[in-house]
């Protein structure tokens, strides 16, 4: 079996390139490729926006383990250190700095303290230090568990020199000093390029592998599930197993966890031996019960990890994410990924491509056809639609949980956070997908301000609860287990297809010849909810939601009108952002993988193209959906675990 699972490790002749040029006067230091990461997380999530991964620490209140790396000096002698961070709160307070962190060299901090100057991301200086020749150490060390954050630290012999703010002169920086400034090594050629390594585009690379296609998995986390992994812990929502194909969704059994969605289904055909299999599972696993905000043991990382590899013919490649896409006569033939841990790009060469990043990250640099926001009622036809088309969307969730302990456990007083009385303060020890932030704002590019937001609201709250309430005393013995640092999305962009999927089809029960996935969530839109006295922007949100029959989703939702071998498969999918409130729930978006997977394959073996499956290969399509690629029946029913 070719397996090439990308996996974190450190490459310290390539950060440390002294070493490869003995010339060198400085040398960047990307704080994700340390030797030891300690407690420290790696946050990708503003790529788009500032060009680079970071570290972030993370400690809900607690200072998180230090990171440590060592560089190599090929010359000792006097250099001055810069840090890349920010002060992440500074947006909205001016009330302290929470993420505060030392960088000792040699076991020494610098005379700064970090994180307490500029809102936006800048080099902060670190003053001068003597280093000898070969190995040194880098210590990150956080002093406050809030949500420090670093890019890069930046070390120079001309102690007279900054490094350089702007973008341009930073992405100039970061190609002459790091590994991503090197020629992409090639990874492979591929019938089907999966990016993004969510429910969709799991079940893609799995329906096309055991189709027979050779595929590439490429996800830029270091866990698979997307917003149902333990990164961001939402379950799996809408039916699956519908008529006219009731064997699509068998996949999502073999991938998913038993939740809240599967009990529901139970209860509506009791008598079916689906129904039994999953009430037997419930019966001796109550803990498979999953839906929002829960321990990370219910979202099945490992099962999903398992079953990708155990596939020979896909090659997974975590911590990967796409930065180019190569296009040829309306066609991709390529795309780049650059690891977020090393630096290390890789160049994917593929047939045909599925974009699964939600974002719609592969299709926006291919130029496909896209649209983000509400379209108007003149646009769409549609009767919900506003009168004028706008950039509201649905919000990203950032849930949280509280966990009881035996003893009175405290959490500090956060005044740089939100603040809060007993009129505006929500007395809960749990936060789902209504702790909702930036439906006004750019999904991708403004992610970091969006998550911000979200960590201030819950902080601000808790400390509120915990050290100020008449009702302190409830939440005395509760300790603020899990906050979500990789924000749960709902929308962004939408790629264009050869149709597009608009409200009056759901509720009228519009037919297709193509009809493909049956889809069962409702119209289930969310918007900006305000709480009465709180005058910051709203930090919840609320769901406008209408119950409507099953209906089914056209195959051509899933392939873009003008890049000629791009399929996609999720949130990112041909329909109206009123649509969307319906088929993103990643049931629904699993069983579109599934279907990219077949038509994956049956463009492999005619040598035709996702539109020429449509028009030439209808039949064969309807009759791989008729029959499944998964395995019927839940894996766990009847095991011994």
């Amino acid at each position: 079996m070719i397996l090439r699972t990308i996996r974190s490790f450190a490459l310290l002749a390539l950060l440390a390139l002294p070493f490869h040029a003995a010339a060198a006067r400085d040398m960047l230091v990307e704080v994700e490729s340390f030797d030891r990461r300690g407690g420290w997380v790696v946050d990708q999530q503003s790529m788009p926006a500032i060009g680079s991964p970071y570290m972030l620490a993370h400690g809900l209140g607690n200072p998180v383990e230090d990171a440590v790396t060592t560089i190599g000096i090929s010359r000792a002698g006097r250099y001055r250190i810069w840090v890349r961070t920010r002060d992440w709160a500074r947006r909205w307070s001016r009330a302290g700095s929470p993420g505060r962190f030392e960088v000792a060299v040699n076991g020494r901090p610098l005379q700064a303290v970090f994180g307490t100057e500029r809102e936006e991301w800048h080099w902060q200086d670190g003053g001068t230090v003597t280093l000898h020749r070969g190995g040194n150490e880098l210590r990150l060390h956080d002093l406050t568990g809030f949500d420090g954050r670093c890019d890069a630290i930046y070390i120079t012999s001309d102690t007279l020199a900054a490094p350089p703010e702007g973008e341009e002169e930073m992405t100039r920086l970061r190609q002459r000093l790091t590994p991503v400034g090197r020629r992409p090594r090639k990874a492979g050629e591929y019938d089907l390029v999966v990016v993004g390594g969510g429910i969709a585009g799991c079940c893609a690379a799995v329906s096309a592998a055991r189709l027979g296609c050779r595929v590439a998995l490429v996800q830029d986390r270091p866990v698979l599930g997307g917003n149902n992994s333990s990164e961001v812990r939402v379950g799996l929502s809408g039916l699956i197993g519908q008529p006219p194909y009731p064997n699509l969704g068998n996949l999502l059994d073999e991938i998913g966890s038993v939740g809240y969605w599967n009990a529901h289904e139970a209860k509506t055909d009791p008598a079916s031996e689906r129904s039994a299999q999953i009430n037997d599972i419930l019966a001796r696993h109550p803990e498979k019960m999953t839906h929002n905000a829960g321990p990370a043991s219910n979202y099945g990382d490992e099962k999903k990890r398992r079953l990708v590899e155990s596939h020979p013919d896909i090659d997974l490649y975590l911590n990967t994410r796409v930065t180019d896409v190569e296009c040829r006569n309306g066609r991709i033939v390529a795309v780049t990924g650059q690891n977020i841990i090393t630096g290390e790009r890789l160049r994917f060469e593929g047939t045909m491509f599925a974009d699964c990043t939600g974002d719609a990250g592969v299709g926006f640099l291919a130029g496909a056809d896209l649209r983000m926001g509400r379209e108007s009622r003149a646009q769409s036809g549609e009767p919900s639609a506003p009168e004028r088309a706008d950039s509201l969307v649905m919000g990203t969730s950032v849930q949280w949980y509280s966990e009881e302990t035996a003893e009175p456990v405290p959490f500090p007083e956060c005044e740089w956070a939100l603040q809060f009385d007993e009129k505006t303060a929500i007395p809960i020890t749990r936060g789902d997908w209504d702790w909702e932030t930036g439906l006004d704002k750019d999904q991708i590019y403004d992610i970091e301000l969006i998550r911000d937001y979200a960590l201030l609201a819950v902080y601000g709250n808790w400390a509120y609860l915990k050290n100020r309430s008449p009702r302190r005393e409830e939440f005395a013995r509760r300790r603020l287990a899990w906050v979500a640092y990789i924000g749960g999305k709902r929308e962004s962009r939408r790629l264009m297809g050869d149709v597009v999927l608009r409200e009056q089809d759901l509720t009228e029960g519009s037919r297709y010849d193509d009809a493909a996935v049956t889809a069962t969530w409702g119209i289930d839109l969310h918007y900006p909810h305000r709480i009465e006295g709180f005058d910051g922007e709203p930090f919840l949100a609320y769901s406008d939601s209408r119950e409507i029959e099953p209906y089914p989703v056209p195959y051509r939702c899933l392939y873009s009108r003008n890049i000629e071998n791009l399929f996609m498969a999720g949130r990112n999918i041909s329909v109206t952002h009123i649509a969307l409130g319906s088929v993103r729930v990643m049931r629904t978006g699993g069983m579109m993988g599934e279907v990219v997977g077949m038509a994956a394959a049956l463009c492999r073996r005619h040598g035709t193209t996702p539109r020429g499956v449509y028009q030439r290969h209808l039949p064969e399509l309807k009759a791989l959906m008729t029959a499944g690629v998964g395995t019927e029946g839940f894996p766990e029913a009847g095991s011994a675990e």
